[in-house]
């Protein structure tokens, strides 16, 4: 890095000697550029930072020099052109006088028209030029006398551009030329020492204007600027700046025009977000660590100063929360109701038909739940992965089983990893629907009313078999084809309509119950058999599914 360094500085005092055009652009690594070649111009904001600045964000305005020396520029032929030494302007004249010359602007500003004289042009703008020729023609020869007059070409001009850029030098242009297209050839501001809101042209060693470049980049105002020869560029050192996180349309470093600045004139450029409500502050007062949080009103006269950390955030809670009907309802699928909103509450404004509705088996699908569900199956497979890795093995043989079980366990861990939860909350049983509080982004689930019970899972013909109150769970089971070589006799899951899984084979069953014969592990050279009945089970109750093994 030293040698980087090194060579950076020694390439800064060469821009000094060298009105050139040569473009290097300083990354932020270690790399030392091949200065036979022109590095390519940056493509991000972060290659205009130093190294002493990664991980902050850029300061606000930086993004302004990223075309390296590829500014754009002006013929220096426009309106508001002051005609200079050394520009050419063509004349022509006819009717009383017959004229077509091309002349020059001499060192006194002044262009010499045969039969007429000398005429002071200096420091006329272009667009007046036309009118002051004339005017001095036709005072000569008063009568039947047209003129043309038409700026040619414009000398160039010399600019020394220093301060904090990355190349300070001298640089040729036009006097047309914005301040931009200076700022550009240098190679930008050091956006670590440079000031984006102090930049003075000086003339003849005093200033003749002061730039804040924040004006251009918030409401494009940049000054109207003929340069002359010799004009100089002057980036002042960077003020007082502060970095802005949080919920703005600008993350960016802003620096103040001034010491100190209210937060209101800092939101006016960082520009927050409509939610935000809070904003937090961190620096130091007075060398000690300062920090205070505040609502985003009093933000506004607050006084900011430099090295602040302004984080503005969303910090008031919703005061309503939406929840989604499924199933059998008539009506909106989505209501928008108070946080503290029971079921019952929101049950009373949905539309059902009762003939196809089945209210008395309403659940909920939580996501919160969900969640808890998910964290929980995966813990416990985690525990299988380890209690099969690690098992102890005695002999070559058992070694060679310990490996098929791994195999097998990571087949199962796999697929049982992409299982999703439903995260159902049972809210009804025998006939009555319990009063709980609602969550955002609950799903109340209104079953539609079945004659059908489905069986799934370890049977041969999984289908919907029509309900029967005379039959029995065995009886379903056969409808279904019997159980599989692989399914669990002792194990059936009773899916109930209102979401209760209930593993009684006793239990009544009703339509729209759904009945899941689940997997049996085989217990031959398995030492993780208890495990992995454990987690099918965990999968029947969250997903009503029967994963195998």
């Amino acid at each position: 890095m030293s040698r980087f360094l090194s060579l950076r500085c020694a390439l800064l005092s060469v821009g000094l000697l060298f009105s050139t055009t040569m473009q290097i652009s300083f990354a932020a690594d270690t790399t030392v550029p091949n200065l036979s070649q022109s590095v390519a111009s940056a493509t991000a904001t972060s290659s205009v930072l130093p190294s002493a600045e990664k991980g902050l964000p850029p300061p606000f305005g930086a993004n302004l020099f990223l075309g390296g020396s590829d500014a754009e520029r002006n013929d220096g032929l426009n309106e508001s052109y002051l005609i200079a030494p050394g520009d050419k302007i063509a004349v022509q004249a006819w009717g009383a006088i017959a004229l077509s010359e091309t002349v020059t602007v001499d060192s006194q500003g002044n262009v010499f028209i045969p039969e007429v004289g000398p005429i002071t042009v200096g420091n006329t703008p272009a667009s007046k030029l036309n009118a002051l020729v004339t005017s001095k023609i036709e005072a000569v020869y008063p009568n039947n006398v047209n003129v043309y007059v038409n700026l040619l070409t414009a000398t160039p001009v010399s600019v020394f551009v220093t301060g904090p850029v990355l190349r300070p030098g001298q640089y040729a242009g036009m006097a047309s030329d914005s301040l931009l297209y200076f700022l550009i050839r240098a190679g930008g501001i050091d956006s670590e020492r440079g000031s984006y809101r102090h930049i003075v042209i000086l003339r003849n060693n005093n200033p003749v204007l002061d730039v804040d470049l924040y004006e251009f980049l918030r409401q494009g105002f940049l000054p109207n600027f003929s340069f002359k020869d010799q004009d100089v560029i002057l980036v002042k050192p960077q003020g007082s700046t502060v970095t802005v996180e949080g919920g703005v349309r600008n993350p960016f470093r802003f620096e103040f025009s001034t010491a100190t600045a209210l937060g209101s004139e800092l939101t006016k450029y960082a520009r927050p977000l409509a939610k935000i409500s809070h904003v937090g502050v961190e620096g130091s007062r007075s060398s000690i660590p300062f920090s205070v949080y505040l609502a985003y009103p009093r933000f506004n006269s607050f006084d900011l100063e430099d090295g602040d950390t302004v984080t503005f955030n969303a910090d008031l809670k919703p005061q309503v929360i939406d929840i989604l009907i499924q199933g059998s309802y008539l009506g909106p699928s989505t209501y928008t109701v108070k946080k503290d909103t029971h079921l019952q509450d929101l049950l009373d404004h949905v539309a059902i038909d009762p003939a196809l509705a089945d209210v008395q088996s309403i659940y909920i699908e939580r996501a919160s739940v969900a969640t808890k569900q998910k964290e929980m199956i995966d813990q416990a497979l985690q525990r299988l992965e380890r209690s099969v890795y690690t098992a102890p093995a005695s002999s070559e043989g058992e070694a060679r089983i310990r490996t098929e079980e791994a195999g097998l366990v990571s087949d199962f861990v796999k697929r049982a990893q992409q299982i999703v939860p439903k995260g159902t909350v049972v809210v009804s049983q025998n006939g009555s629907v319990a009063n709980i509080l609602l969550e955002q982004g609950d799903r109340v689930v209104i079953p539609q009313k079945s004659d059908l019970v489905q069986v799934g899972g370890e049977v041969l013909m999984p289908q919907a078999v029509v309900f029967n109150p005379k039959a029995k769970l065995e009886d379903y089971i056969a409808w279904a084809g019997g159980y599989t070589e692989r399914a669990d006799i002792e194990r059936i899951a009773i899916v109930h309509a209102n979401g209760l899984v209930d593993f009684n084979q006793k239990s009544t069953l009703r339509p729209g119950d759904q009945l899941l014969v689940l997997p049996k592990v085989d217990a031959k050279n398995m030492q993780a058999v208890k495990d992995i009945t454990q987690i099918i089970y965990q999968i029947a109750v969250a997903a009503k599914i029967a994963l195998n093994f």
